[in-house]
């Protein structure tokens, strides 16, 4: 049966980007609908680790949207739902097995704690004050203080039930099949697999889906899909105190080869197991669990933490982080077509930087100023599929 409705703005998605979006519109007094072809963090929130980083970001446009979102993670952190999303300020550590990795590694903070990222050297023989199981032997390391986690898939549901409890409305299991235009191209809401929602904007927060919904705007956003697997061990004591990787993770992550990257990173969790990861690879929507990969996952968790060999894998899992050619999200308004908004292309940074994007989303559909300039996140700067932005200084 068809049901239609009408509202200020229309949310495609319900993952953590959209749970944010609509939190942060609805508290802004705006009427919203969260439409999701699935159920709440059912993509790729729901696969993700739960990062909340700055420690991994150069000076530049996302380095200052990781540092709003890390405030507002900390402010989120003092609402009552807070103690089951399981959030927890551990801070990460960085970790570099040679000298050349580990002067690299120094300039790198060096730029930035210029823009107000803490960062605090640690000499080799001070990582074991801080990781009493990590292996011997490495040059040194950086700690950074403004590192977090938190539960992805519990989140976004309550991100998405505090939003309902501001007066959003929850749509899942329905697919949004076409945009709404008016006759001169706006987009004026949404038809989808069980009626109409008119609104004035529409915001996109597919994720790897992005594409897709851009597509019958129609405009081109470049977004595709880039695999990623994550170990969980058993539940363990708390072996593991900070989230702790390898230096060359930061150069895999802004890698834009399609072929598989493996580093180093390893967390502990609150409930007891540790995650492990990370790879990288374009191998579109495949989802077929590669051993190769997981066995090289396994095997660089243990060089790190020798304790982790003795432990047991209790389960793998897939997902797909949504990416631009350009490694920054599209954010904000679509000149191409009015009335539409983007919030997606977050990479495997999508949990850390949703609060920000949620507000400055939020900003847009109420007519306010964004807190930080768009213009590096404008969803219109690609020349075909491929053009790329320069970082800006901070």
């Amino acid at each position: 049966m068809a049901r239609n409705a009408i509202c200020d703005a229309v949310i495609i998605g319900a993952g953590m980007v959209g749970a944010a979006c609509a939190y942060y519109a609805a508290r802004a007094g705006l009427d919203v609908i969260v439409v999701d072809r699935g159920p709440v963090a059912g993509g790729t929130t729901g696969a993700g680790e739960g990062n909340i980083l700055v420690s991994d970001k150069p000076p530049g446009p996302e380095l200052d949207l990781a540092l709003l979102s890390a405030r507002l993670w900390r402010e989120l952190a003092a609402e009552p739902f807070a103690p089951a999303i399981e959030y927890e300020p551990k801070g990460g550590l960085v970790v570099a097995q040679d000298e050349k990795s580990l002067d690299a590694l120094t300039s790198f903070a060096d730029a930035q704690r210029r823009c107000g990222v803490e960062a605090e050297p640690i000499a080799a023989d001070g990582l074991g004050e801080l990781e009493p199981h990590l292996a011997s032997g490495l040059a040194g390391g950086v700690l950074y203080p403004q590192d977090a986690q938190v539960q992805p898939a519990l989140a976004a549901a309550h991100l998405i039930r505090a939003a309902s409890g501001a007066g959003a409305r929850l749509r899942t299991r329905e697919t949004v099949t076409h945009l709404l235009h008016t006759p001169g191209g706006a987009v004026r809401g949404v038809k989808t697999s069980r009626g109409e929602i008119h609104a004035p904007a529409v915001v996109n927060a597919a994720g790897v889906w992005g594409a897709e919904v851009a597509a019958l705007a129609p405009v081109t956003l470049p977004v595709l899909p880039r695999r990623g697997f994550i170990l969980v061990t058993e539940p363990l004591p708390r072996i593991v105190r900070h989230k702790v990787y390898a230096a060359d993770y930061v150069a895999d992550v802004a890698s834009d080869s399609a072929a598989l990257q493996t580093s180093p990173v390893v967390e502990g969790t609150s409930s007891g197991p540790v995650l492990i990861g990370a790879s990288r690879e374009r191998v579109g929507f495949d989802r077929e669990v590669s051993l190769p990969v997981l066995r090289r996952l396994a095997a660089q968790a243990i060089a790190l933490f020798p304790i982790l060999a003795s432990a047991n894998v209790m389960r793998a899992y897939v997902g797909f982080r949504p990416y631009l050619p350009d490694h920054l999200p599209a954010i904000g308004p679509d000149p191409r077509a009015p009335g539409l908004v983007h919030a997606c292309g977050h990479e495997g940074a999508g949990i850390g930087l949703a609060p920000a994007t949620g507000q400055l989303v939020a900003q847009v559909l109420a007519g306010s100023t964004p807190a930080l300039d768009l213009t590096p996140f404008r969803p219109d700067r690609f020349a075909g599929a491929a053009a790329s932005v320069e970082a800006q200084a901070c």
